[in-house]
């Protein structure tokens, strides 16, 4: 039978455009979770035309009507996320970065070297982050073989969407919190993979939900050994996902200079490309700067998950968006660790995902666009909330604080020192996790062919959230803008939710078109 959801829909296009549809008719596969159609404007009294269109009979189609105040959207994109950090939320906020992880976050992420501690905590992780909205997470384990398969097996067991990597960290960590050897690091991260791949798919899925992900922890955690040893693994295998930090706070950054001056990096694995165009890149190696660091060993690429970029030089920005490689802007941990604002619309400004996907998959890389891909990652515990609404809240708020100290936003450009509009939040959220994440094609938007993992939020009073002005009270109270057309209606109800929404708006949390999570599923 096909499920068939009626009523509003609001569905990422581009950095400035998303679609808003008030009378949607979207159609899920039963047997593969896809979906199969979607139908833009549809009347009710049209209804059951539009379904004989698709062959389908009131035997055939289980309908689900959404009520006015209620939509449909892509289900969130966590890009950046510590599953072992979550107890710690709110803890430790007087600290800085290098601070806090001494004093707050290696004695939490110690105690999971218990495999049955690190379940029982996982099961709670897990289920906030899906009710929170999140259909996809990169989630950082700990060093822990054991624990961090052990979170794997959770995600899988219950339904969602992951990228799970166990960190690799061989020098300056605490000694009750270090691995023993490059080689030992490797050796663990060798059998995650394996028992990643090994999880059993999902019902009526081929591709699995559940891959494993590089995860050197961050460029000062790891010898020169341990990151050579990574970049060979990454050579290796290409489908392999990687993730880690870089430029988040001033004293990482000289650290991790310290550590890797230009003349002890190897030259990289793979040439810098010569384009010829605005931002071109000049075929340097980038050594002395931190992504010249990662790049010497080959840990950047189109699959790579880079956290933070709060203090980027241009030479860094040329050197990823050239590799290819994606940010994740994690606002709430700036701010709260006081690291700095992204300037985020700088970097969309030097690679606006426009075209990218005339491209064939076969054609030269140095055919193709280059871009920079930016999207959001809550960053808990260093962000005190594991929810992305809080973190496109914080974005905007970053952006207005970055537009603020320039007040004369440079000429041709459309970005940079602006404050970000709804549709720039929403696709950061959403389609732009999928583009980091390397999965543009599966999941990010309502669109046929892709996944069906997606959010029903409401914005009504029984939503139970007071923060939240329900639309049906505008109605009670006779205050609903009668002249406002259902498209522009649909607008504010998004902005209602956005500005402040939190996890009771989320009715329902879908993945692969099953129904994992949401204020509905638990009651």
């Amino acid at each position: 039978m096909t499920t068939v959801f009626y009523g509003a829909l609001i569905t990422p296009v581009s950095l400035t455009e998303h679609r808003t549809l008030p009378h949607a008719l979207l159609a899920v596969a039963r047997d593969t979770g896809d979906i199969a159609w979607v139908e833009d404007d549809v009347h009710p009294s049209a209804l059951q035309d539009a379904l004989a269109r698709h062959g389908l009979g009131a035997e055939d189609v289980d309908v689900v009507e959404l009520k006015l105040g209620e939509f449909l959207m892509p289900g969130f994109i966590d890009t950046h996320i510590h599953a072992p950090q979550v107890p710690n939320i709110g803890s430790g906020q007087q600290y800085e970065l290098l601070d806090w992880l001494d004093h707050v976050t290696f004695p939490m992420e110690a105690r999971f070297a218990d495999a049955d501690f690190a379940r029982r905590t996982y099961t709670s992780v897990i289920k906030r982050t899906i009710d929170y909205g999140s259909t996809t997470c990169c989630y950082y384990g700990t060093l822990h073989l054991d624990g961090t398969a052990a979170l794997a097996d959770v995600i899988h067991a219950y339904g969602q969407r992951a990228f799970v990597g166990k960190c690799n960290m061989d020098r300056n960590s605490p000694d009750y919190y270090v691995e023993s050897s490059a080689d030992a690091s490797i050796a663990a991260t060798h059998a995650l993979i394996a028992h990643i791949r090994a999880l059993p798919p999902p019902p009526g899925g081929a591709e699995p939900l559940v891959r494993p992900i590089l995860t050197p922890r961050f460029a000062i955690s790891c010898s020169h050994e341990l990151l050579g040893k990574l970049g060979k693994l990454a050579e290796a295998d290409p489908a392999l996902h990687i993730q880690t930090h870089i430029s988040e706070n001033a004293g990482e950054i000289a650290f991790t200079r310290e550590l890797f001056p230009p003349d002890s990096l190897p030259a990289p694995p793979k040439p810098l490309p010569m384009v010829n165009g605005i931002d071109g890149v000049k075929g340097k190696s980038g050594g002395g700067t931190y992504a010249g660091v990662y790049d010497a060993f080959g840990m950047l690429r189109e699959n790579t998950v880079l956290a933070h970029a709060v203090h980027l030089d241009e030479e860094e920005v040329r050197i990823i968006k050239a590799r290819g490689a994606g940010i994740s802007h994690c606002p709430t941990s700036n701010f709260n660790l006081r690291s700095g604002c992204a300037r985020v619309g700088m970097l969309l400004d030097h690679g606006i995902k426009v075209g990218r996907g005339s491209f064939p998959a076969y054609a030269p890389f140095l055919l193709r666009p280059l871009v920079l891909q930016v999207s959001l990652g809550t960053d808990v515990s260093g962000g005190f909330s594991p929810s992305i609404l809080a973190a496109m809240q914080h974005a905007s708020m970053c952006s207005k604080v970055v537009a603020m100290q320039s007040p004369h936003p440079p000429p041709n450009t459309r970005f940079t020192d602006r404050q970000l509009p709804i549709a720039t939040l929403l696709y950061l959220a959403t389609q732009g996790g999928a583009d980091v994440c390397d999965m543009r094609d599966r999941v990010g938007s309502l669109a046929p062919g892709k996944a069906f993992d997606a959010l029903v939020v409401s914005v009504r009073s029984d939503a139970g959230n007071p923060a939240t002005w329900g639309v049906d009270m505008d109605l009670e109270l006779g205050v609903r803008d009668g002249g406002k057309s259902a498209a522009v209606e649909l607008e504010n109800f998004l902005e209602r939710f956005l500005f402040c929404g939190d996890d009771r708006n989320i009715r329902r949390v879908y993945v692969q078109g099953r129904l994992i999570g949401g204020k509905e599923h638990r009651a």
